[in-house]
């Protein structure tokens, strides 16, 4: 019998259910893992409020990330051998699949071998993040060295690995935060300049981060109104990239500036790289190559035993965490 989380009605973490069921054998192009770790996303509490992208069909999995050891393989999968230490990448559906247990079967496509360097614990904090950034400064904003980038949310795990990302291609993260608070763990985590957007001028202070040049590529996944600010400081041609919703108001884009420096605005989904095969396969090589050498590190903010799952929700949902929330098995 394995530990299983679901859900039977939307809501508060409460709704959130511990089980013991049976796991059935991988089918023949699934790989089964017994979990050691799992990482927390924000799309979670989205699925299981009722406020994500599908609807959720009851009872219901959760969970795009987690790192263990392969116990098992479908007769169709030969890149992976039982006792391999291996990551899940979010790259299916929760009616399809989920991560929140102590065995799970995953489709093979969806698991990758991580580096030795890293901790289990690390690995299922990985993919999420880097994977959501690589697709967006890499894949399709081609970011290269000298170019400054404005990371939204920077304390976030997605934002944290932007920066690095940045760091690691010789380009210019320039972490925005809401207040100042936190422009220290900012700094030390890489970013080459911090914005307290609550407090000063956005457009004067991404002037002076960026030297005068303008910014190449935003990262945002708050939207809304201030959005006006940042195309106010971006430099010809750059890209405006829109990967969420914390603030679901529309985005103010100043027609003027969008014209004259010839912007581009878009939005910007992880399955666009996960649900690709070539794309999927550039960006395992890229996040594999960053965290073998370091120059990508994951970081941990606080930990959870599977039984506090509710928890680890609840903590997630105060928006106060720098780095990734992981629950331990």
């Amino acid at each position: 019998m394995s530990k299983l989380v679901t859900f039977k009605q939307t809501g508060e973490s409460e709704v959130l259910e511990i089980s013991d069921v049976m796991v059935s054998a991988p089918e023949p192009d699934e790989v089964q893992i017994r979990v050691h770790a799992i990482g927390l996303n924000r799309a979670e509490i989205m699925y299981r409020r009722g406020e994500y992208v599908i609807e959720p069909t009851f009872p219901s999995r959760l969970g795009y990330e987690a790192a263990g050891i392969v116990e098992a393989t479908g007769i169709n999968v030969s890149e992976f051998q039982v006792g391999d230490s291996v990551s899940v990448i979010p790259s299916f559906m929760f009616t399809e699949y989920g991560t929140y247990g102590e065995m799970i079967n995953m489709p093979a496509r969806a698991v990758v071998r991580h580096p030795d360097n890293l901790s289990l614990e690390e690995a299922a904090a990985s993919w999420m993040m880097y994977v959501t950034a690589y697709g967006a400064l890499i894949e399709y904003g081609n970011l290269k060295a000298d170019q400054n980038v404005a990371i939204r949310a920077a304390s976030s795990s997605v934002g944290l690995a932007a920066i690095q990302i940045a760091n690691m291609v010789g380009a210019r993260p320039i972490a925005l935060t809401r207040t100042s608070e936190k422009k220290d763990i900012l700094k030390s985590a890489g970013a080459a300049d911090v914005v307290a957007t609550a407090e000063q001028d956005i457009v004067a202070e991404l002037h002076r981060a960026s030297g005068g040049e303008g910014i190449h590529i935003v990262f945002d996944p708050v939207g809304g109104p201030e959005a006006a600010s940042l195309f106010r400081s971006m430099a010809s041609g750059g890209a405006y990239f829109q990967y969420g919703a914390l603030d679901p108001r529309d985005i103010n884009a100043p027609v003027m500036d969008v014209l004259s420096k010839h912007l581009t605005l878009r939005g910007y989904e992880l399955f666009e790289i996960t649900m690709d095969d070539e794309k999927l396969a550039r960006a395992k090589a890229f996040v594999s190559e960053g965290l073998r050498s370091g120059q990508l590190k994951p970081l941990i903010d606080k930990r959870f035993t599977l039984d506090d799952i509710a928890a680890a929700h609840d903590y997630m949902e105060l928006n106060g965490q720098t780095g990734k929330i992981i629950v331990t098995l």
